[in-house]
């Protein structure tokens, strides 16, 4: 029997796309199993058993999704999301939109049934080209594969490897400075799966750690236009000007000396912020998830700080990095229109809260003195307003007296430290004691994130959350994308909850995960040091 008869124009198609985007630095694949998708799913197999890429199977659409973002926030490449036709699309929305606004990477590749089965009542059939189109950097319908290729240079093969580097450039904003989701809807006709071809990964192993940057990849605007379903290959939503080349070349806009000056770094700012703050000599306002929260130049308790009309209130200029959004003061600070708020640009949405923000590519502090009366001022009161929730040390000359009375009441004074019920102060500070710098942070986007912020100090350690649109789903989908990348919020006015009425700790036995309950400091400081034998949860019960 001859390859082309147990060969499938799927399976040929799918080798070239996903061979492409590994040899591109796509090292993860998230698959969600699907009869369309299994092309897909078998050449993404055949990958990492060759060592090319990890796959990750995920049996729900909106975990891969969120996954894949995960992934893509900690490594600042592009998973591939594979899944079947029909409502498996739709349900990587949520992931896709969260990626959108937060500027993360990302590439959906979703199986689709034959362009002439839309519109008539097809089973598991609907229209999903477009249905991203508002929030991706790229979107492609691309035509039905109908060529058996059998040394990997057909025509079809070549494409498809032009839509891989266009879909790879578009994820990680080349030209634009907008990382974010990028959709290729795949249609396939039966046979849906064949022999792999024996070219598959022939340049896709041994492959360098690093992979290109975007500015290495060639996006090319006029990629053949797949025929049979009218075709859409274009540009897509992108954020505010992401559809405009920007010019890596900048020249930094100078910050004069003179007015009183804040740095304000929100989500994903980055060390940017901290070093702008530094040389200049300004206050430095840092969220937690902002990677800039530390240094000689942050301010501790900032919210109140801001409120103050004797700090916040004569503030006259505001430099943003990322995106700010866990407190009201910040926003109305950069609401006002007596304040200068210059917006370094960056993944996710323009800022422009007060409708004369400016956007600046780059930025630098001229030389000169630094107002040691202004930053005095807010360092003074950043120390008076720092928190210390480490619990009191142990009386030591007590516990060791000689006097009985002296000796129990210093006994019972640690006993109750010991015995503490946790709050969420109490829950972020020990998380926060217990992390170092090779850690990963993920907080959901709800109340804990903002807690954290209000009472954290700075620390350079590795802090995610979604806050693109701050959503409070796919939290642990998300850690775990995080995870796989690092190692190889509330509506106000809102008073009602959610129930939880599963038992978490027989949900970590079904999944095999090391459980715990932590109802004390002790218990739960105990539970964060200790080394886990695997995966662990560690379930802390608050009060409402």
């Amino acid at each position: 029997m001859t390859r082309t008869e147990t060969a499938a124009p799927a399976t040929d198609a799918a080798a070239a796309l996903l061979g492409r985007l590994v040899e591109l630095g796509v090292r993860h694949v998230v698959v969600s199993p699907g009869s369309r998708s299994q092309a897909l799913a078998l050449v993404a197999a055949e990958l990492e058993e060759r060592g090319a890429a990890s796959v990750h199977v995920r049996i729900d659409e909106r975990v891969a999704g969120f996954t894949a973002l995960g992934i893509g926030r900690e490594s600042g490449m592009p998973a591939a999301v594979v899944c079947t036709s029909g409502t498996a699309v739709a349900n990587l929305l949520p992931a896709a939109l969260e990626a959108h606004h937060a500027g993360v990477p990302m590439i959906l590749l979703t199986a689709d049934r034959p362009p002439e089965l839309r519109g008539v009542g097809a089973n598991q059939t609907t229209r999903q080209p477009g249905l991203f189109s508002p929030s991706v950097r790229l979107e492609a319908d691309l035509p039905v594969p109908d060529q058996v290729d059998d040394d990997g240079t057909g025509e079809q093969s070549a494409m498809l490897r032009r839509v891989a580097e266009d879909a790879v450039a578009a994820a990680l904003g080349a030209g634009t400075r907008q990382p974010g989701p990028v959709h290729l809807n795949l249609p396939y006709r039966e046979p849906l799966a064949g022999e792999l071809p024996a070219w598959l990964g022939r340049a896709a192993v041994d492959l360098e750690p690093l992979p290109p940057g975007p500015d290495d990849v060639p996006v090319d605007d006029q990629a053949p236009a797949p025929e049979p379903s009218g075709a859409l290959y274009q540009g897509g939503g992108g954020i505010g000007e992401a559809n405009h080349p920007a010019d890596p070349e900048v020249d930094p806009h100078v910050l004069e000396r003179g007015p009183r000056t804040v740095v304000v770094a929100g989500a994903d700012a980055g060390p940017a912020a901290e070093a702008l703050a530094h040389a200049g000599g300004w206050p430095l306002i840092a969220e937690i998830v902002s990677g800039a929260r530390y240094g000689r130049n942050l301010v501790h308790g900032y919210r109140a700080l801001l409120r103050d009309s004797e700090l916040g209130g004569r503030i006259e200029r505001a430099i943003v990095f990322g995106h700010p959004t866990l407190s009201r003061e910040v926003t109305a600070l950069l609401s006002r229109d007596d304040v200068e708020v210059l917006a370094v640009r960056g993944p996710g949405e323009p800022l422009n809260l007060n409708g004369a923000t400016t956007a600046i590519d780059a930025v630098v502090a001229a030389v000169g003195d630094v107002d040691r009366d202004w930053f005095g001022a807010w360092m003074r009161a950043s120390r008076a307003a720092a928190v210390d929730l480490t619990p009191a040390a142990p009386d030591a000359a007590g516990l060791a007296s000689a006097v009985p009375r002296e000796r129990l009441g210093a006994i019972a004074a640690e006993l109750e430290v010991a015995r503490a019920p946790i709050d969420r102060a109490a829950l972020v500070d020990a998380a926060w004691r217990a992390s170092w710098p090779h850690d990963r942070l993920v907080f959901a986007s709800s109340r804990l994130v903002r807690v954290a912020d209000e009472l954290l100090g700075g620390k350079k350690v590795p802090v995610h959350a979604n806050r693109g649109l701050a959503g409070i789903d796919g939290t642990i989908a998300t850690a775990l994308g995080v995870a796989i990348a690092s190692q190889s919020s509330g509506v106000p006015g809102v008073t009602r909850h959610t129930p939880q009425e599963v038992s978490v700790a027989e949900l970590a036995a079904a999944y095999g995960w090391e459980y715990t309950s932590a109802r004390t400091r002790t218990e739960l400081d105990q539970a964060l040091t200790s080394a886990p034998s695997g995966r662990q949860l560690i379930e802390v019960a608050l009060a409402r």
